[in-house]
């Protein structure tokens, strides 16, 4: 079998997995959703991943050991995940072929000439591994594997399910779905300008295969440093990386194009260098190193701002079980696991509420999904490849069992805004917060009060059997029919309330007649009171859920909002409660 053969059934084969891990990642009963598939077995193979971990945290996670293989395998003969695995590879691979067909052989030579800022992915990584060092993992942002899951997980998969309902039962919804799928659509439409655009100028993790490749044993090269003019070599060569003449070992994505190409079979994969000479990356200047370098100045002035400490936004919310704001920064790639796992649809990918190093990092927004954090559901951490959401189980999350003591998991602490709330603000009855919270004993409680409408004013009435016709309009969206509602006697306030038990028009039937002799049958004042249950939150019983967020009647911005103070992952951050 051709070598070209195998490695198109190697890529096809790791797409359709990487693709087929992307459908499973998504809860629920049918065969096809999650059901202990290894979901993060391609992001586990990372090796920048890892390494930038490593750097931040000085810990390896477990699973990332895979990592490991793909670094033994690259050491011995090359990029091989570049041209034989990489997904995102693939479709660069791919589109790059079809915006070449029909052109000349010169266009297509010319298009595979080796340019010095192929360079500039080696810089990027220097940059992106400085600020490992100082503990904010930046990699996923440019790293394929990432790219490419939270590309399709966020913008992909949902664009298509929204309309044909087959992962989820209910449409998923991205704040930034339109900002990833641009980055996506031009990282793939990049590769019409020149093929591997993205492989070749802009990616991390080739860089760092392409510094591991340098002294491997088995490479690409020529038989004789003779050669014809055909160069059907660079014709072909997916990495640019001078087939024809000194090739540039770092820079060979193993395509194997021109091994499978060369008509006189003066090109070789074997254990000795190249006939015509090698050079093992590009010309790299002192210059663009030291540059790249000032990542950990970068660092440092990320550090400055506070965003993690006494400056955080309060109202940007982690999942539960996130690691407090400096280690979690330190591990999470923003692979977009844990947004597509959950099945509330309420971790949303962050834009600037972490300051520029959050970008993307997965955030709780309760009014975009379909509920609040769910109290048995544990599902994100059990996703996540780098435990920057470290794995729960239900007992912890809701402080049961061995974890009585330390209580449930505290994702903040819900606030009421009066300025906002019906019962509050407007004298309109409401008990959607109060009735949706799920602690027990609740942690909204409320306070009943009663509340003359109209500002005291009486309306006219006139009293016919043991109901009441009014004699002016209704107050405008008010049911006087719902239970909240009572009249009195205008200037009685010592007198008994008659709740309203009815309500035809101007007509209102009463609970109990009002006081006897306390309206005439001419028409005299009445008071409407409405009875009011008011909101308050029990600091010490809040969990942040979400729920009466989520659910608050109030569009737009919400009576009742979640911030965290009080999250059980950051101790500066607890209330005094």
């Amino acid at each position: 079998m051709r070598i070209v053969t195998v490695r198109r059934i190697s890529q096809a084969f790791f797409l359709v997995v990487f693709l087929w891990f992307c459908v499973t990642a998504t809860l629920g009963a049918a065969w096809y959703q999650l059901r202990g598939w290894p979901i993060n077995w391609i992001l586990d193979l990372d090796p920048l991943t890892a390494l930038a971990t490593v750097l931040a945290t000085g810990t390896l996670y477990a699973t990332l050991a895979w990592a490991l293989v793909a670094i033994a395998l690259t050491l011995f003969v090359g990029r091989f995940f570049c041209g034989f695995a990489c997904p995102l590879g693939t479709l660069n691979q791919v589109t790059g072929w079809l915006g070449r067909r029909g052109l000349h052989a010169h266009a297509r030579v010319e298009a595979n000439r080796h340019r010095r800022p192929q360079a500039v992915k080696y810089y990027l990584l220097v940059a992106l591994l400085a600020l490992a060092l100082m503990g904010s993992v930046q990699t996923g942002i440019f790293d394929p594997l990432p790219l490419l899951h939270r590309s399709v997980n966020l913008a992909l998969v949902p664009l298509a399910d929204n309309r044909l309902g087959v992962l989820s039962d209910e449409p998923r919804h991205y704040a930034s779905a339109w900002l990833l799928g641009i980055v996506f659509l031009s990282v793939v439409g990049l590769n019409l300008v020149l093929p591997r655009f993205f492989c070749r100028f802009a990616c991390p993790l080739g860089a760092l295969f392409g510094l591991l490749s340098r002294f491997t044993p088995w490479r690409i090269g020529k038989t004789s440093d003779r050669c014809g003019d055909c160069r059907i070599c660079e014709e072909y060569c997916e990495g640019a990386c001078r087939p024809a003449g000194t090739i540039i070992v770092g820079e060979c994505v193993m395509c194997m194009n021109c091994l499978d190409r060369c008509p006189a079979s003066r090109v070789s994969f074997a254990p000795r260098a190249s006939a015509a000479g090698e050079a093992g990356l590009p010309d790299l200047s002192r210059r663009g190193l030291i540059v790249a370098g000032g990542g950990l100045l970068l660092a440092s002035m990320w550090g400055v701002g506070g965003l993690a400490g006494v400056n955080r936004d309060a109202g940007l919310i982690r999942p539960p079980g996130a690691l407090d704001e400096d280690r979690f920064l330190a591990r999470c790639i923003r692979c977009g696991q844990c947004m597509r796992i959950c099945p509330g649809n309420i971790i949303q990918p962050a834009l600037l509420e972490a300051g520029v190093q959050g970008l993307w990092t997965p955030a709780v927004n309760y009014r975009i999904g379909r509920s609040g954090c769910l109290p048995n559901c544990v599902a994100c951490g059990q996703v996540c490849p780098t435990a920057a959401i470290r794995p729960l189980s239900l007992d912890e999350k809701q402080g049961a069992g061995d974890f009585a003591v330390q209580g449930p998991i505290r994702m903040g602490t819900a606030f009421v805004d009066r300025t906002r709330c019906l019962p509050w603000a407007m004298d309109r009855p409401c008990l959607v917060c109060h009735e949706l919270c799920p602690v027990s004993p609740k942690a909204i409680f409320v306070r009943t009060v009663f509340e003359t409408i109209r500002d005291g004013q009486g309306v006219p009435a006139r009293v016919q059997g043991a109901g009441v016709v009014l004699d002016a309009p209704i107050p405008t969206a008010v049911n006087l029919a719902s239970g909240d509602y009572y009249l009195r006697v205008t200037g009685q306030p010592e007198a008994a309330l008659r709740r309203i038990t009815g309500c035809a028009g101007p007509n209102l039937t009463l609970e109990s007649p009002l006081a006897t002799g306390g309206v005439p049958a001419a028409a005299a004042p009445v008071d409407i009171v409405v009875r009011l249950s008011r909101p308050f939150v029990d600091a010490a019983r809040c969990i942040g859920c979400g729920m009466c967020e989520h659910e608050c009647p109030v569009s737009g911005l919400r009576a009742i909002r979640v911030y965290a103070e009080n999250e059980s992952r950051s101790r500066p951050g607890r209330m005094l409660i």
